[in-house]
């Protein structure tokens, strides 16, 4: 079976003359999957708009009106609206629910290309570029469906909105890992969760410079025995690409082989649960496509040519270090 990749052209309209997160992004990443080695192993599929009740499982009721009727301008210093931003965050939040629905219904990888992207997305506030939580409204709606949910967000910033979102809930376990110091600030090791959540909540804060290496020991040594332990029924990738070294607003040094690592890892540590990626940031126009190309070959097991940075740093691995004796009181690990 193919893998199922949701898109619309309406993503395209959301744009703004200069900023970093646009059009071109999207453009030049689908015409790598259309023309390149996955040309035949994917389906294209336009999603739907969410409904009003869809986005509003994460969202205010007021806050989902005033984007909808907002019309072009900016919202914060960072995040915009054009003329056709809101039926592409419509159509963003669409392709998650309609991937959870496609994933829990037998297909092994669902992937949304979607903009606006959307960890960031508070439930009553935009930021970060993100106006709607996609993955989070993904993940409350596959809840109808299954018992666990878990969230690897492997953006280089933290995705604030999805940890508060689910921070009290059991049924998703959201685990990041992402460079710290960075935008939005959030995303600290001790922050486990609370009440019946505390636990299921995972940071792993890295130092800049962070490598492929460094990555990949945050998910063989905190991730898989989670996953492990966790035995989620679905599993939502918020899958960020300004890790890579060449990405103009961040400061890591992942390659597009790292980033096969980690997806090879998440399809290994999901065993029978299905996959539905969400594209988060990631702006270098010259490295987006190949590593989003990597990545989904990772995912659906096949080969790839290069191999992964085995340079590790010690200051992320003091790092690593310290997320895993938070997290011992929880899980084996």
């Amino acid at each position: 079976m193919k893998a199922r990749v949701y898109y619309s052209n309406d993503f395209l309209r959301h744009d703004w003359p200069g900023h970093v997160e646009r059009r071109e992004r999207l453009e030049a990443t689908m015409s790598r999957l259309r023309g390149g080695v996955l040309a035949e192993k994917v389906e294209v599929v336009e999603p739907r708009p969410a409904t009003a009740d869809e986005v509003g499982s994460v969202h205010a009721p007021w806050y989902v009106r005033y984007i909808l009727e907002h019309g072009e301008g900016m919202l914060d210093l960072d995040t915009y609206m054009s003329e056709g931003s809101a039926i592409a965050a419509l159509r963003a939040a669409g392709a998650a629910v309609e991937g959870v629905d496609e994933a829990l219904s037998g297909r092994r990888l669902v992937v949304g290309m979607v903009r606006p992207p959307g960890h960031h997305a508070l439930p009553a506030q935009a930021m970060g570029f993100c106006l709607f939580n996609n993955a989070a409204i993904g993940a409350k709606h596959a809840l109808r469906r299954t018992g666990r949910v878990l969230i690897v967000d492997w953006d280089v910033h933290h995705g604030n909105g999805i940890e508060l979102v689910f921070y009290d809930n059991p049924r998703v376990l959201y685990f990041s890992v992402h460079q710290s110091p960075l935008f939005p600030g959030t995303g600290a090791a001790p922050d486990v969760g609370v009440g019946e959540g505390e636990g299921f909540n995972v940071n792993v804060p890295l130092p800049a410079g962070s490598t492929d290496a460094d990555y990949a020991e945050a998910f063989g040594r905190i991730l898989l025995p989670i996953m492990d332990d966790y035995g989620p029924g679905l599993v939502i990738v918020s899958a960020g690409y300004d890790p890579h070294y060449a990405d103009p607003i961040a400061d890591m040094r992942m390659t597009e082989a790292g980033f096969y690592a980690l997806a090879s890892m998440v399809r290994g540590g999901s065993k029978n649960a299905s996959i539905v990626v969400m594209l988060e940031g990631g702006y270098s126009l010259e490295h987006l496509p190949s590593s989003v190309e990597a990545s989904l070959l990772g995912l659906m097991g096949e080969p790839y040519d290069y191999r992964a940075s085995e340079e590790k740093t010690g200051a992320a691995t003091g790092r690593i270090a310290e997320a895993l004796e938070v997290q011992r009181k929880y899980w084996r690990l």
